[in-house]
């Protein structure tokens, strides 16, 4: 009996062992299998995370809302200047300045997308990494993204019921489309002419609507421009042409193997980016002079003369240091002329 009980006692021992060890195994493996789960779904969103960012960063590219930039600072800048005092700067001010940023950021989008659509075999030569010479989207997307912000541009040049405004976009579209599309007696970036005179009609279109817009129908006053505005007009005209002209400096290659004929390919990289330089130098005395003359501080006049001598002397020192022959430096140059555009917005706020 006492043996019997020994070899009862002893099975119990080893059973509550086996089933010990079976809990543990089970755990164990629970544990196991969340600790190979767990990395999974953290995986899973850090994908879908970086899909969603890489998503962004095409659109942003394809869009290239850098320049946008450049258009809600020109229309803040010139919405400021029919302002004669402080309590100008009413809500309905500053909601009649949203309803002109809003058309030309679309309009300045869809240019430059629908750019891209007309020139896609030119863009896999001079500029691959673009959106659609990369592959990145397909001509259908890029399509149905240029005519959506197309639309946008139009309808809220339409909608806000703004005179300078809906002629201000409708302009700009027209103009902008007739830059790029293939149809007869359009394409205008083939003829050098027009290309230079359809940018430079861009600037001058876009600082005249927004300027009207402000002073008839935000400020409700008449249509006085003040001997200032025209300074702006012209000076900003001048600089746009000059970039229409000079972005084409660094695309000879592709211009030339598909038989555009831009002022480089006909006259050569040097002598283009000489007459560019001595027309924005030039453009600048013209400020320099403007802003001594016109304005009526002492302070203003400073400010003006120092500062467009100051932007001259960083446009002749980039100038001079550049090899025409790396496109890529003459590129990054035609940038640098876009911050100095952009800077003059600044400036032009003190020539009153």
């Amino acid at each position: 009996m006492a043996q019997t009980q020994t070899l009862r006692e002893v099975s119990s021992v080893n059973q509550r062992t086996r089933n010990k060890n079976q809990i543990g195994q089970t755990f164990g493996a629970t544990l196991k299998d969340e600790s190979a789960l767990q990395p999974k779904d953290d995986n899973n969103k850090v994908t879908a995370q970086s899909d969603i960012w890489r998503k962004c960063d095409v659109f942003r590219r394809f869009c290239r809302l850098h320049s946008v930039t450049g258009t809600v600072t020109g229309v803040v800048s010139v919405s400021l200047l029919p302002l004669t005092s402080f309590g100008d700067l009413s809500p309905e001010f500053f909601v009649g300045m949203l309803k002109a940023v809003l058309p030309f950021v679309f309009l300045n989008i869809y240019v430059g997308t629908l750019n891209q659509l007309t020139d896609l075999d030119i863009d896999k030569k001079n500029k691959p990494h673009y959106v659609l010479a990369s592959g990145e989207y397909s001509m259908g997307q890029g399509k149905a993204i240029t005519a959506a912000i197309g639309i946008m541009g139009l309808g809220t040049g339409i909608i806000f019921g703004s005179p300078p405004l809906l002629y201000g976009t409708i302009i700009h579209f027209l103009v902008g489309t007739a830059y790029s599309v293939k149809l007869p007696y359009l394409r205008w970036k083939t003829k050098p002419f027009l290309a230079a005179l359809g940018i430079g009609l861009h600037a001058f279109n876009f600082q005249l609507a927004v300027f009207c817009h402000i002073q008839k129908y935000v400020l409700g006053r008449p249509l006085v421009h003040p001997k200032s505005f025209y300074f702006v007009l012209i000076f900003f005209m001048l600089f746009a042409t000059v970039l229409g002209v000079f972005k084409d400096i660094p695309d000879v290659a592709g211009d030339q193997a598909f038989g555009i004929q831009t002022y480089s390919v006909r006259h050569g990289k040097k002598k283009v980016f000489f007459i560019c330089i001595l027309v924005l130098l030039i453009n600048y005395g013209f400020a320099v002079v403007t802003g001594a003359v016109l304005s009526s501080l002492l302070l203003s006049k400073l400010v003006t003369v120092v500062g467009h001598c100051s932007l001259a002397s960083l446009l002749w020192r980039r100038a001079k240091s550049v090899n025409l022959d790396d496109d890529s430096a003459v590129e990054s140059l035609y940038m640098f002329l876009w911050k100095l555009f952009t800077a003059e917005y600044v400036l032009i706020q003190f020539i009153r």
